[in-house]
């Protein structure tokens, strides 16, 4: 098993060139399967997560949070990235805190961002957005300043979808401290060619959750370094399993046809058990 210092080393390396897909897994199984295909860092998912335990996405409380990004860090050999929502407080000093317990975890990197929660006011000025973004990179600093802090912009996600405002808000969490740059919620090679060149020559993360045009040829043609896929895996997997179970509800067993055997699970993780063992 890499140490912790090796896995943010690693994670560094790959935001320096190249084009890397960072999927995110929900739970320990999902974890270990994600690395086995060969992912070379995964990310952890709010969304996904929050499902799992009965609960929509940013209900989950900081220490429930914490606890699962420790789980995900200590069972896999690659560096993991934490969707760590809104840092857990508004107020910088309070990002500060919850950044410096999410560092402890072990994880390589992580996220802050700039949305509220708040409908009618769903995003922070951009002067307290940047100053939250730079709490956290004082906060990293004094642990190391080895994990990779990304700024995200939540503008596309909160029905916001302000391009120069979302580049607007990069540039300044950029100046502020992250590493790495994130817009969820952009789809074009327009857009995404937009901020790739604003942020330049700082790492941009793109979000892929849903079927489109793109691959990921095309996407690291457009110079994006990183990109993960949020709560897209999980969502699918609710899909199908919902899917079966309404067509359970109405007698059929039809939804149960493309279903993993349980041979093969039960095979996949017993090599995974002899493996770490």
């Amino acid at each position: 098993m890499p140490t912790t210092a090796e896995k943010r080393k690693t994670f560094r390396k790959l935001h320096e060139s190249g084009c890397f897909v960072m999927p995110n897994p929900w739970d320990v199984g999902t974890a270990r399967y994600l690395q086995h295909l060969g992912f070379k860092a995964l990310a952890t998912t709010s969304a996904g997560f929050a499902f799992s335990r009965g609960l929509p996405d940013g209900a989950v409380p900081r220490d429930m949070m914490l606890a699962h990004i420790r789980e995900i860090v200590d069972t896999t050999n690659v560096p993991v990235n934490a969707d760590f929502e809104g840092g857990f407080a508004v107020e910088p000093e309070g990002v500060a805190e919850s950044v410096r317990l999410c560092v402890e975890t072990g994880v390589a990197g992580l996220s802050i961002e700039d949305s509220t929660g708040n409908a009618d006011e769903p995003l922070y000025t951009i002067d307290l957005a940047a100053e939250r973004v730079r709490a956290a990179r004082r906060a990293i600093d004094a642990m190391n300043g080895d994990t990779v802090l990304t700024g995200r912009a939540e503008c596309f996600i909160v029905g916001r979808p302000d391009l120069a405002d979302a580049i607007a808000r990069l540039k300044a969490y950029s100046e502020a401290g992250a590493d790495c740059l994130y817009a969820p919620g952009i789809r074009t090679r327009e857009e995404i060619a937009a901020v790739v060149a604003a942020v330049a020559p700082k790492p941009v993360n793109l979000l892929m959750s849903g079927a489109g045009e793109l691959s990921v040829a095309d996407i690291e043609a457009l110079g994006v370094r990183r990109i993960s896929v949020g709560g897209g895996l999980a969502r699918l997997a609710w899909s199908t399993v919902a899917d079966a179970a309404v067509r359970l509800a109405g007698g059929s067993f039809e939804g149960f046809a493309i279903s993993q055997p349980s041979v093969n699970m039960n095979a996949f993780f017993r090599e995974e058990i002899a493996r770490r063992d």
